[in-house]
C-alpha cells in the first residue's frame, strides 16, 4: 500500500515550503488533508506530484505550489466565510474549511459535483456547503464573502461575483492570457476590485470565465 501520509510530508517539504508558504494554518491542513482521495482512481499515483492533476473535460486540480500560494496571499482567518468557486471534486474546500470558518463551494460539472458530494463528509469537512450551478453566478444566497478563491483560469472576472464580496473582501484568481498566467490578489472597493499581481502560474480558463468576444457593427 503507498504511504499517502509521506508523500503529503514530501509534498509540503518540497512544494509548498520552498515557494515561501509557511503559514501554519496552510501547512496544518494541506498536511491533515488526504489528497488521494480527491483525484480520479488512475491517477492516484500523481495525487502528489507537483503539477496539476486533470478531473476530466478541462477540468484540474490545482498543483499544490500553486493553490498553497494562493492560499498564502488570500490570508484567511478563522472567523471567515470563503467562496471556493470551481471547486471539482472538493480538495479546496477541505483545505479552505480547516483554516476558515465556513466554505461555499461551487460546481457546474454534475459528475464533480457528485464526487464532492460523497468524499467531503468522508474527510470530515463539515464546513462545507455544495452548490451546485454556474461557476460565474455564485452562490448569492450565502453572501457577502469575506474572500473568494477560484479553482482554474479566468480570461475576465463577472461582476455578479464583485457583488457577492463584502466591501474590503479579498479574492483571488489566476488570470490566464494564451499559455500564461498571473495570480491575482484582488480586493472590493465600491463596485470595482483593485487587482495586484502576486505571482505566475497556468491552468485551463474555467467554463463561463472565458473572454467574451465583442460585437462590432
Amino acid at each position: 500500500m503507498p504511504d499517502y501520509a509521506a508523500r503529503r510530508t514530501i509534498m509540503v517539504d518540497t512544494q509548498v515550503r520552498p515557494s515561501d508558504v509557511t503559514k501554519f494554518p496552510i501547512i496544518d491542513a494541506m498536511l491533515r488533508t488526504p489528497r488521494e482521495v480527491f483525484v480520479p482512481d488512475t491517477l492516484r499515483e500523481t495525487a502528489y506530484m507537483g503539477e496539476n492533476i486533470p478531473l476530466g473535460d478541462g477540468r484540474v486540480l490545482l498543483d499544490p505550489r500553486t493553490f498553497a500560494k494562493m492560499l498564502d496571499a488570500l490570508a484567511l482567518t478563522p472567523g471567515e466565510l470563503v467562496l471556493d468557486i470551481g471547486c471539482g471534486s472538493g480538495y479546496s474546500a477541505a483545505i479552505v474549511a480547516l483554516i476558515a470558518q465556513a466554505v461555499v463551494a461551487v460546481e457546474c460539472d454534475d459528475a464533480l459535483a457528485h464526487d464532492a458530494e460523497t468524499v467531503l463528509p468522508q474527510v470530515g469537512a463539515e464546513a462545507v456547503i455544495l452548490h451546485k450551478g454556474p461557476l460565474t453566478e455564485g452562490a448569492p444566497d450565502h453572501a457577502p464573502y469575506d474572500a473568494m478563491i477560484v479553482q482554474g483560469g479566468v480570461s475576465e472576472f463577472p461582476q455578479t461575483l464583485v457583488g457577492q464580496l463584502r466591501e474590503g473582501g479579498r479574492v483571488i484568481c489566476l488570470f490566464m492570457e494564451g499559455q500564461l498566467g498571473v495570480v491575482r490578489l484582488g480586493v472590493r472597493q465600491g463596485d470595482q476590485i483593485a487587482w495586484r499581481d502576486v505571482f505566475n502560474a497556468a491552468a485551463p480558463v474555467l467554463p463561463g470565465f472565458e473572454k467574451q468576444e465583442a460585437f462590432t457593427f
